[in-house]
């Protein structure tokens, strides 16, 4: 399997081979490309990054993240989630906006002022 690293801006073409157990990478630049293809090929994950509706008129969409990574076989249930979501209070960066989404723990985090 090919894939791209996306650990590091180096953007290194990774070649990954399952051999039994073992997991063998080539391609990578630094240990991030090992680290990145072994979660890839057990648990792939991502920080979901996207906006939320506002009741602002002066700021109708409120850009917003994941404070940690999510599986990636849950991110549109995640978003799901996410898009009900309405801001009705001014927040700054870093202010959680929703807490335990899909009761997980996961928060999502403003990540400008408004």
């Amino acid at each position: 399997m090919n894939k791209v690293c996306i650990s590091c801006p180096q953007g290194c073409q990774l070649e990954i081979t399952v051999d039994g157990d073992e997991i063998v990478v080539t391609g990578n630049r630094c240990r991030k490309g090992i680290d990145y293809a072994r979660q890839e090929m057990l648990n792939p994950v991502r920080t979901i990054t996207t906006t939320v509706a506002t009741v602002f008129d002066d700021f109708p969409r409120l850009p917003v993240r994941t404070e940690s990574d999510v599986d990636l076989d849950k991110i549109f249930d995640f978003m799901r989630e996410i898009n009900l979501i309405k801001v009705d209070r001014r927040l700054k960066v870093g202010d959680i906006v929703a807490d335990n989404l899909l009761g997980l723990g996961v928060r999502l985090i403003a990540t400008t002022d408004i």
